[in-house]
């Protein structure tokens, strides 16, 4: 890619997917440290929270994080107006509305996955976020729900929220099942359908649609960006594989925006991590609610398993700092090569 026209690329041209428990401000500090160009998404908040709750701990992150969006679950209008205000005014730079997530959790408060039975409530709530803010207002959704039928029920839900004005659609394409199989099992069980999702893209040409599900390889995101039947999605949204083995996050500035990557390998990753665990740690947090987020950094590298290993041992005892660190990078930076590839 010529690099003279990455600056023009879509702003979701790549990202990393709101994942519960594991994209929280420790493990976005992280990704930015190997990525300057991809989306960060946070872990979903719901609106009471963000209006009733703890807002420095629910909202709070370290400006190297931009571009990073809030992503927000809620189903009330008017409470989601006024977190995405919040959320703005902290200096997100995307509010995002998740319509996706099928735990029972979120199908008890009639939010996330549900509201794609609901799209003239879903319309509602985007034109009142809009309204609240300047900032791009977009909705994560499934290709469908339990038994609608992906055509015209993605349809129907897609062009009331764009009408709403949403900015952008991010597509998770798989259905949902909201009855008989757990949120895991949501993830892997219903099949993929990425021409659903071309197709409404075709249906669709000015509207930003990224593509979400199963896509487990930087070389699988370059296939889905790539024209089908002269149709160009206009992202890619990783979840799990960006979490899971964090070092293919280092070649998407170069493969898919055409610059140069922000660190010139993993154990400089590490060095460029250390100046935040450390501040961090003054401020009373962890080490083991950092370090958890780079476990899976030195995948099928000599010397792995035992970074991993005293990561997960060392990094939770009391008193644990930077130095371990560094002790686990060492195993990884002295291991003789051809050892441990199993790992």
């Amino acid at each position: 890619m010529n690099a003279e026209l990455s600056g023009s690329l879509c702003p979701w041209r790549f990202s990393v997917a709101p994942m519960m428990d594991w994209t929280d401000r420790h493990c976005r500090f992280f990704h930015r440290v190997l990525t300057r160009r991809s989306l960060l998404y946070t872990e979903m908040v719901t609106a009471n929270a963000v209006i009733h709750g703890d807002r420095e701990r629910l909202l709070g992150f370290d400006p190297a994080e931009h571009p990073v969006a809030l992503q927000l679950g809620g189903a009330d209008a008017v409470a989601l107006a006024e977190a995405a205000r919040i959320g703005e005014a902290f200096g997100y730079d995307e509010i995002n509305l998740n319509c996706g997530c099928p735990s029972d959790r979120v199908q008890g408060g009639q939010f996330g996955a549900c509201l794609m039975a609901v799209p003239d409530q879903v319309a509602r709530a985007v034109a009142a976020m809009k309204a609240a803010v300047a900032v791009p207002v977009t909705v994560k959704c499934r290709i469908g729900i339990d038994d609608q039928d992906p055509e015209t029920g993605l349809d129907r839900f897609a062009d009331a929220v764009v009408a709403a004005g949403a900015d952008a659609l991010i597509v998770h394409a798989r259905k949902a099942w909201l009855q008989g199989l757990s949120p895991r099992e949501n993830r892997e069980i219903p099949p993929l359908d990425y021409d659903r999702v071309f197709r409404l893209k075709a249906r669709l040409p000015h509207v930003p649609v990224a593509i979400n599900g199963g896509i487990g390889s930087l070389a699988e995101a370059e296939v889905l960006l790539a024209p089908r039947d002269g149709v160009c999605l206009d992202g890619v949204m990783l979840g799990r594989a960006a979490y899971q083995s964090p070092a293919l996050l280092r070649d998407v500035d170069p493969v898919l925006f055409g610059t140069e990557p922000p660190v010139a390998g993993l154990a400089e990753a590490i060095e460029a991590f250390i100046p935040y665990v450390e501040a961090r740690l003054a401020e009373g947090v962890r080490l083991s609610a950092m370090t958890r987020h780079i476990l899976g950094l030195f995948q099928a590298v000599p010397g792995a398993r035992q970074f991993r290993r005293h990561l997960s041992v060392e990094a939770v005892k009391p008193g644990a700092d930077a130095r371990v660190l560094r002790g686990a990078l060492d195993l990884v930076m002295n291991r003789p090569a051809g050892r441990d590839m199993a790992a």
